[in-house]
């Protein structure tokens, strides 16, 4: 029995095709996918229309390609909630592309929704009724845990933290598998290592009612190995500095992006 009513979804790569498998898993309604890629639109030819109205379009293609990419649908607004998972793309840009009765709710996820341990935060535009932000809710929750704001504005911020934040995890991963390596680890148990380390970590945080800066004490013995590492990852020219860097910097990027 479908528990999710039938959806339009613009966009199918990895964070496309991560919801759709969620949505699949509580009961997805037919649907309609539609690449904007050139090679996809080469392949389906230009006769191509979609044969029914949905109840919400997913639009999950890349900003760079908003302005190509969601006019075609413009058709739906009024009928439909649009949900976007855009990088930067405000809410008045995508109804600039849609015209001024769409409905549209911003949302940003994240990678691990492709296991279903996403963070996804939404903000609804004006105009959006309470139907349309419970079923983007339900189209949400499907993929992992779902915060919602009011201030558009949050959402640069919330890009560069955990939407650019898993692939600051896996460099993590990735550079604790090379330093074991130089130490002289094999490489198949420094791999190993690095990764259950951190998601093993990330469990751990998970689980605990604890915050971070507490577990991080605990595991930390006073002149211990874990306070030699510290005192160099902790300089005020090492991690702090270099992460508050990195997230002004993706926090300017998604800004950017709004075009």
């Amino acid at each position: 029995m479908s528990t999710i009513p039938p959806i339009l979804l613009v966009g199918c790569g990895r964070m496309g095709s991560a919801m759709l498998a969620g949505w699949r898993e509580r009961g997805l309604a037919p649907s309609v996918a539609v690449d904007p890629a050139p090679s996809a639109a080469s392949l389906a030819g230009p006769d191509l229309t979609v044969g029914f109205t949905p109840a919400a379009v997913v639009l999950a293609v890349k900003p760079q390609s908003a302005a190509e990419a969601l006019p075609p649908h413009a058709r739906f607004a009024g009928d439909a909630v649009f949900l976007s998972i855009m990088a930067g793309r405000t809410i008045g840009g995508i109804r600039a592309l849609l015209g001024a009765t769409a409905a549209i709710v911003r949302a940003m996820p994240n990678t691990p929704a492709a296991v279903r341990q996403g963070i996804t935060v939404g903000c609804p535009g004006a105009g959006v009724t309470r139907d349309q932000g419970m079923l983007c809710r339900t189209l949400l929750e499907a993929i992992g845990t779902v915060a919602w704001v009011e201030d558009e504005g949050l959402l640069d911020p919330v890009t560069a933290v955990s939407g650019s934040g898993p692939a600051y995890v896996f460099l993590l991963a990735e550079l604790m598998e090379q330093a074991a390596i130089e130490q002289g680890i094999p490489a198949d148990l420094a791999r190993k290592l690095a990764r259950q380390t951190v998601s093993g970590s990330g469990a751990l945080l998970a689980a605990s009612p604890e915050d971070a800066a507490a577990l991080r004490k605990a595991v930390t013995s006073p002149a211990g190995t874990t306070e030699r590492a510290l005192q160099v990852l902790m300089a005020p020219d090492a991690w702090p500095s270099a992460m508050h860097r990195a997230i002004d910097a993706a926090t300017k990027r998604s800004r950017e992006l709004a075009g």
